[in-house]
């Protein structure tokens, strides 16, 4: 842990808006107080000891051994709350996003519906056709959501099916950018391959390989302003293969940078841009990258440009 984590961790009034909780709820002030609680338990075995123990070695190690085993309780203890309130605060962030991304997708629903029952709507094919569009591309909002979240609880239960086999990385990469071209010319957006030559075929799983890029060039598309250019790379460093995702869009707030991996997290500037999406997206592919055995990072700088990458092995295992 570094001391900027360390410093995150011990900042108290940061935890309790974390959890959205009062201080005296908050496991980082529980902590402090239980360390508290060890410092006087110390100080008085070690007066009791020393006014009834004549070797003071003993004495000594008597008290440090109780306050290493009173500091593992209250650690344990504090973590046990701090799970507790990291539950909640998901549950209620759940909840939050669930309810806010069906309800624009519900609202267009039944609106048409109720349009379509109505009778009003004139028989002209294109007119009906438009609105059977409409019906067609908010069930796929949701369905997209729930397929998601599917895909969350797999990843934390761990019963993500993991199936290895050798394929050719460069050509998955040119069917994803191929599935997206329309999306992409629609956006005004370039996306330009640059594979090194004679690469490895690799040894993993190209069905959540895929979801992976497929996520990554789809924020790319999404957050890019006016006309933009994505450059995707793929390469090989060492004993691993390379993907990089280069992007000219909104980039992300420095502020931001350390969450951008969390469930549910979408940064400012993106909420400002009005785009869709759960936040759940960039969490799906750390979770996958990891199950795969991999690595997964980015830089980004606010208003110019982000790089998103992720490394697998090509030794089998």
């Amino acid at each position: 842990m570094t001391f900027k984590n360390f410093f995150q961790q011990v900042d108290i009034p940061a935890q309790c808006k974390k959890y959205d909780l009062p201080l005296w709820q908050c496991p980082s002030f529980l902590f402090l107080i239980m360390g508290m609680v060890i410092i006087v338990s110390s100080l008085t075995a070690y007066a009791f000891g020393a006014r009834y123990i004549a070797d003071p070695v003993i004495v000594a190690l008597s008290v440090l051994l109780l306050s290493i085993v009173l500091l593992i309780m209250a650690f344990i203890i504090t973590q046990g709350f701090e799970r507790l309130a990291e539950a909640s605060r998901l549950k209620s962030e759940f909840v939050s996003v669930v309810s806010h991304q069906l309800r624009s997708p519900l609202t267009n629903l039944k609106w048409t519906l109720d349009l379509l029952i109505s009778g009003d709507v004139t028989d002209t094919k294109d007119k009906q056709l438009s609105y059977l569009n409409i019906l067609q591309e908010n069930s796929n909002r949701m369905s997209e959501l729930v397929d998601d979240l599917l895909m969350v609880s797999r990843l934390e239960s761990a019963k993500l099916l993991v199936k290895k086999e050798e394929f050719d990385l460069e050509k998955l990469i040119e069917e994803v950018i191929k599935e997206f071209s329309i999306f992409a010319k629609a956006s005004n957006v370039e996306v330009v391959f640059h594979p090194q030559g004679n690469l490895p075929k690799v040894f993993n799983d190209p069905a959540q390989l895929k979801i992976v890029i497929e996520n990554f060039l789809d924020n790319s598309v999404r957050y890019i302003k006016e006309k933009g250019r994505i450059q995707i790379k793929l390469s090989k460093k060492d004993k691993e293969i390379l993907f990089e995702i280069e992007d000219n869009g909104v980039g992300i707030p420095k502020k931001d940078q350390r969450y951008i991996f969390q469930k549910f997290f979408r940064s400012e500037n993106i909420m400002r841009q009005q785009t869709q999406g759960s936040g759940l997206g960039l969490y799906i592919c750390k979770g996958v990258i990891s199950r795969l055995g991999g690595k997964i990072g980015f830089r980004s700088e606010e208003g110019k440009e982000s790089t998103f990458w992720f490394a697998l092995p090509l030794i089998k295992h």
